[in-house]
């Protein structure tokens, strides 16, 4: 796996931030400047140094879409934590047994606003020979199928805040069918206020907590008052187990299954607002996927926005599982840490699952000791840690949900 996150950059930062309950929420002046009423994000701390160990100086130069570069970083750690080869590009074969299926959002943003400044100054010519490849909507994949040399499908999906946990879903069916032995898989989305300005302008952040940034995204909390944006990369390398036993491969854990539908914007269901029976049908869908019962569920990472719709989530959840109270599985919200990364959140917020089904360990919900009343009546207020708890897992389920009302769910198990 390989992870880029406002909270840490790299899988062994992101483990501890995660067992700490380290917030990557800052106050970034731009956003005031430009006068945000929500004025906190999460950005992740890529260093000059560390961005030096994937690009060249020339690369680096010409890259102007950050998102392309988070998921880039996150990619080529994946690939090196799976103990493959990174081959030369003049003289070996592609790799035809692996492929990507890379998600983004907003990814190339900053790159589009950048080609767009140098047409209307009528200097194209220093637009630069990458700038296509950057603002395509399939650009990360394509960085990546170079820089690995994937011979099997390199494509990009974007199914919104749905994209990653997606991403994973597609990866495993090709596997599945016998079409591919491994796909990296996952999402990123950008940074900043190219990005963000529709939502500021939508009103659906918090612009309460200007002073108070570590408290601002407060998933399941009575308090919430809208979701804080973020960005980065979350990719995962999934492979045929047999293929992975060949090679000794590190094995985190299994996809069981994993499901995606939509609420057809129906009934409850809006572009922005999911459709409860949308949402049931896909985690139902789901676990008959995964082959598992749902008293099998030990854990769930959520979606949990820090918007109104979080009491609506966890009570399609207790619906779809027919499980309340002390029964109800542990569920944990990532987004009180990272905020939300947008098409990238299902690929880090999966990436943080694995590690903790790896780990037997729950990392903490931030900011919401004052849970919500209508959580409260469902779930048993010890399901929701706050603080980093040790526990025995044994199955994690990961749900996201996007604009336009499309779900996605996948099942993880402990190898």
């Amino acid at each position: 796996m390989g992870v880029v996150a406002p909270n840490a950059v790299g899988l062994a930062d992101f483990e501890a931030a995660l067992k700490e309950g380290k917030s990557g929420i800052q106050f970034i002046e731009e956003l005031k400047n430009l006068k945000f009423s929500c004025q906190v994000g999460g950005i992740p701390p890529v260093t000059l140094e560390q961005k030096q160990q994937y690009f060249s100086e020339l690369e680096l130069k010409r890259l102007k879409a950050n998102g392309v570069l988070y998921g880039c970083i996150a990619g080529m750690d994946a690939w090196k934590d799976a103990g493959l080869p990174f081959s030369d590009r003049k003289t070996d074969e592609a790799d035809w047994d692996s492929g990507c299926i890379m998600g983004a959002g907003l990814a190339s943003a900053r790159a589009i606003r950048y080609a767009m400044y140098m047409i209307d100054e009528l200097n194209t010519r220093r637009l630069g020979s990458t700038i296509t490849q950057q603002t395509m909507s399939s650009g990360v994949s394509a960085y990546l199928g170079g820089m690995l040399g994937l011979g099997n499908q390199v494509t990009t999906n974007a199914s919104a805040c749905s994209t990653g946990t997606e991403a994973i879903i597609m990866g495993a069916e090709r596997i599945r069918l016998g079409k591919a032995k491994r796909m990296l898989c996952g999402a990123c989305d950008s940074t900043g206020a190219y990005v963000w300005a529709g939502f500021d302008a939508m009103r659906v952040m918090n612009r309460r907590s200007n002073d108070a940034p570590e408290k601002a995204s407060r998933p399941m909390s009575e308090t919430a008052s809208g979701f804080v944006p973020g960005g980065g990369a979350g990719a995962l390398l999934l492979e045929d187990l047999e293929s992975a036993l060949e090679r000794n491969a590190p094995i985190y854990a299994e996809v069981l299954g994993g499901f995606t539908n939509s609420g057809g914007q129906r009934k409850s269901g809006t572009m922005t607002a999911p459709n409860t029976s949308g949402i049931e049908r896909c985690i139902i869908g789901a676990l008959h996927d995964a082959g598992i019962e749902a008293s099998e569920v030990d854990a769930i990472s959520g979606h949990l926005t820090s918007t109104m719709f979080d009491p609506g989530e966890v009570a399609s959840w207790s619906k779809a599982l027919q499980r309340r109270g002390s029964d109800f599985p542990y569920i944990n919200a990532l987004k009180s840490m990272i905020g939300h990364c947008l098409s990238a959140a299902g690929a880090i917020e999966a990436v943080a699952a694995v590690l903790q089904l790896k780990g037997n360990f729950l990392h903490p919900s931030l900011n919401c000791g004052d849970l919500h009343p209508e959580i409260a009546e469902i779930i048993d207020s010890q399901k929701i840690p706050q603080t980093f708890q040790k526990a025995e897992l044994n199955i994690f389920a990961k749900s996201s949900f996007g604009f336009g009302d499309v779900n996605s769910c996948v099942i993880f198990r402990k190898y």
